[in-house]
């Protein structure tokens, strides 16, 4: 979620209440458009993707398990850095620093606005939340073949020309998230 000047590096100080402050701990300091101009183009470049692609904006939690009788495609798949599927003890292996997720944009069970079936791209996510780089491998099999970045929180304003291939290991900074596109 974003408030109000977040997307400018604006900071209330900790307040998360500051509607009744009448000060600059309120006021919005404009300047901080064009100081912070990489985290406004990052943050526009969000929204426009997320915008673009309603894999994103989902009404509904995901299921995990295939969505139609008789269909095996899921909404979405947790993965591993190695690229395979977790398992419970990948859940308590205590590391837990970094995942991959992949978003089915083919499994969304709930119709449009007008009735429609909506389908988007399918994506994958890789997560290093932890403070060294981590290597992903791009998981084999049904997910995919081909993918391009769509974004890449490592560069400043998100920018990525990275495509991959499954079975390729990529190396992701600390602290960082690689949004992958299928594209074959």
């Amino acid at each position: 979620m974003i408030a109000h000047g977040d997307e400018m590096a604006r900071t209330q100080q900790g307040n998360n209440n500051v509607y009744c402050q009448d000060s600059e701990l309120s006021w919005m300091d404009w300047s901080l458009a064009v100081k912070n101009a990489e985290l406004l183009e990052f943050t526009r470049r969000v929204t426009a993707f997320r915008k673009a692609h309603p894999g994103f904006r989902r009404r509904r939690f995901f299921a995990g398990r295939p969505i139609r009788s008789g269909d095996q495609a899921r909404d979405i798949a947790w993965l591993t850095p190695a690229g395979r599927e977790t398992t419970p003890e990948d859940w308590d292996s205590g590391f837990g620093k970094s995942i991959a997720v992949f978003l089915n944009g083919e499994a969304r069970p709930e119709p449009d606005a007008r009735g429609q079936r909506v389908v988007d791209d399918s994506f994958l996510l890789c997560l290093n939340a932890h403070d060294e780089a981590l290597d992903f491998v791009i998981p084999e099999g049904n997910y995919g073949k081909h993918w391009a970045a769509e974004l890449d929180t490592a560069d400043p304003v998100g920018a990525t020309t990275l495509t991959v291939v499954a079975g390729e290991k990529i190396s992701l900074p600390g602290r960082s998230l690689l949004v992958l596109r299928r594209i074959g």
